[in-house]
């Protein structure tokens, strides 16, 4: 237990993260389930999140075996239509009570927004200057965002000095309070496991590629095959990979189809299986239209998969086109197809160098690296 943070100390974590029970089980979002486990400076975490009973049989799903984690649900709210949206403002007086409740008693408080308990949280943080709050923005700081993501950032910048907020990337004229910090994905079992990988690993004559990510617009997995469809696509160019899961998978096997490669959708999977993907493949393909910084990111550089990537948020902080990977810029078919050519082109000594170079950057994406930050950077 670091000196620094008093023993039996407990975080009280405020999210909209999916969690559900099942046959007596607590199952939530697997990243999160994950970072939260890593947290061993903790003697006890209270986690607030949405009951998510739709997600029941999601495989990126995972049980909360950690005997330190509780979990309190809130009534799960939210929608595309009008209805839906003025339902969730007529849920906040419930929201506004179970957060208060938490949060009297607790010292430590951790909030993952842009989310409407985060809002809560923002609001009731004025009223207690001696607990010490954490926001961890997890969205994209600086571009565009929709008005209620956008709104948030505003208010982050306002926090009292009670208040520590993390986002992704490094910017000018930050507060004080504003920090930069990494998505943690990796753990001392993922950095050996990647160490070995990489010892080995090479272009040869096929190349082949993964999405790991949503199936939705926003992702541009759509762009992504329309792009390879439109190729005239080399002997080299093996498979493509899908993973993840989402409302526009009909439409992406239907264009599957028509395309000369093979592709392989595989679904959402846990992080092992997502592992053997990145093993395989070469490159992680993944033309966002808005990222904060993809977990997938920080993983794929850690397995050898070289990113090619929007040219987006913080994103270019850590690739360096040509360099470490590719960026795609502008956001459109023209441009991925213009990023896939260009993987195509690298000599085996560059891609060695290059995934040489992430290998060690995916340092900066360690569970151990994150908490070390958290004990003398958040709540010292």
């Amino acid at each position: 237990m670091p000196e620094n943070i008093p023993k039996h100390t407990k975080l009280l974590v405020i999210s909209d993260t999916g969690m559900f029970y099942e046959n007596g089980l607590t199952f939530a979002f697997g990243p999160v389930v994950k970072e939260l486990t890593e947290l061993d400076c903790f003697e006890r975490i209270v986690w607030v999140g949405f009951n998510r009973i739709d997600q029941i049989g999601n495989k990126s799903y995972l049980e909360i075996k950690d005997p330190r984690i509780s979990t309190k649900f809130l009534s799960n709210t939210g929608g595309k239509s009008l209805y839906l949206k003025l339902f969730i403002i007529l849920r906040y007086p419930v929201y506004i009570l179970k957060i208060l409740k938490e949060i009297l008693k607790s010292n430590y408080i951790h909030i993952r927004a842009p989310s409407h308990p985060a809002v809560i949280t923002m609001f009731l943080s004025y009223f207690f200057p001696k607990k010490k709050f954490w926001f961890k923005y997890a969205g994209d700081w600086k571009g565009k965002a929709p008005f209620f993501y956008s709104l948030q950032r505003r208010w982050l910048k306002k926090l009292g000095k009670n208040s520590k907020i993390t986002v992704n990337g490094i910017w000018p004229e930050q507060p004080d309070n504003i920090l930069g910090f990494e998505n943690p994905c990796l753990d001392a079992a993922d950095r050996a496991s990647g160490k070995s990988i990489i010892a080995s690993k090479n272009i040869h004559n096929k190349i082949d590629y993964c999405f790991v990510g949503g199936l939705n617009e926003n992702k541009g997995s759509l762009m992504l095959l329309k792009a390879i469809k439109a190729m005239d696509l080399p002997d080299k160019f093996g498979s493509l990979h899908i993973v993840g899961s989402g409302h526009m998978k009909n439409k992406l096997q239907k264009l599957a189809e028509s395309t000369p490669i093979n592709i392989i959708f595989h679904g959402s999977l846990p992080k092992d299986e997502v592992v053997k993907i990145y093993k395989q493949c070469h490159f992680l393909v993944l033309p966002s239209k808005s990222e904060g910084f993809p977990k997938v990111v920080g993983e794929a550089m850690n397995f050898g998969c070289v990113p090619i990537v929007s040219d987006i948020s913080c994103i270019d902080q850590y690739v360096k086109d040509t360099t470490n990977g590719i960026l795609i810029a502008p956001i459109n078919v023209d441009a991925i197809i213009n990023s896939l050519s260009m993987s195509m082109g690298f000599s085996k000594k560059a891609y060695r160098e290059m995934i040489v170079y992430n290998f060690n950057l995916a340092e900066r994406f360690t569970y151990d690296y994150y908490k070390k930050r958290i004990v003398f950077e958040i709540y010292n």
